[in-house]
């Protein structure tokens, strides 16, 4: 092993307790087990555990990486990139300024608003999930509710590292076959991830260890990922889309406690 991995390795503990680095291996697992199973969001389901590991501020940079990663992939498998890019593009520009401002939300409150405001976010989107009305937009009102949706989203990504609500129920109304939906969510996903970034390294939140922890945990990603996959095609989704609906619904709940 080289001096200057060792000493990478060390600058790492610096940053993280052995507990703190076992938690955020086992919840990388988790989370990506969860998206390999249900379809879920990695970060979605991450960012909870992560907030009792080693709280929201540190917790959000260290999901990047895995996000950035496996929208990637998942963009570049499922095509339509270039049509959907057109068709939502005042959404995902409105959501540049909106995670920009989350981002400055972030660093002006206090973390227990942050945590309160996560806390709300997984509610509504686990009551959403499992009592999802039948709607459908125009496309008059999927002109005028795209960039307020895309700005929305982006504030509280922003705040929160979420990036579900409300694009997703938004993409959910209009009603698009599966391979345009999941680039569409892959696009905003991963357009709010980059702007992420950069915000966080500007905000002194994003350095060397929790990148570092990020791409170590890619292998507890991919890992859980497969075993989700597998478990995908020998249970009911149904049944574990809703036990996971009802963990996030849980966590949530808990962190409004926390927050209180």
């Amino acid at each position: 092993m080289s001096d200057g991995f060792s000493s990478y390795l060390f600058g790492l503990e610096i940053a993280y307790s052995s507990t703190e680095l076992a938690a955020i291996a086992c919840t990388f697992f988790f989370a990506a087990f969860v998206k390999g199973a249900t379809g879920l969001g990695f970060s979605t389901t991450c960012l909870p555990f992560l907030v009792y590991a080693v709280g929201l501020k540190r917790g959000i940079p260290l999901i990047i990486l895995p996000s950035i990663t496996s929208n990637i992939f998942v963009m570049m498998d499922v095509g339509h990139f270039k049509e959907i890019a057109h068709r939502f593009r005042w959404m995902l520009l409105a959501t540049v300024p909106g995670v920009l401002i989350g981002l400055w939300l972030l660093d002006a409150a206090p973390a227990q608003q942050a945590v309160m405001v996560l806390g709300a976010v997984l509610i509504s989107y686990a009551l959403f999930a499992a009592f999802t009305p039948d709607l459908k937009l125009s496309h008059e009102m999927e002109r005028l509710i795209g960039p307020v949706s895309g700005f929305v989203t982006g504030v509280v990504n922003g705040i929160t590292g979420s990036q579900i609500m409300p694009v997703m129920p938004y993409l959910m109304a209009l009603q698009l076959d599966r391979g345009r939906f999941v680039q569409a969510i892959n696009c905003s996903f991963t357009l709010s991830s980059l702007i992420m970034a950069g915000g966080l390294y500007y905000l002194e939140l994003l350095d060397l260890s929790a990148v570092g922890v990020s791409a170590l945990g890619l292998a507890f990603v991919y890992l859980g990922t497969r075993l989700g996959s597998v478990v995908r095609r020998m249970m009911s989704p149904a049944v574990f889309r809703n036990s996971v609906l009802l963990l996030l619904f849980g966590l949530g709940v808990s962190l409004l406690a926390k927050g209180f």
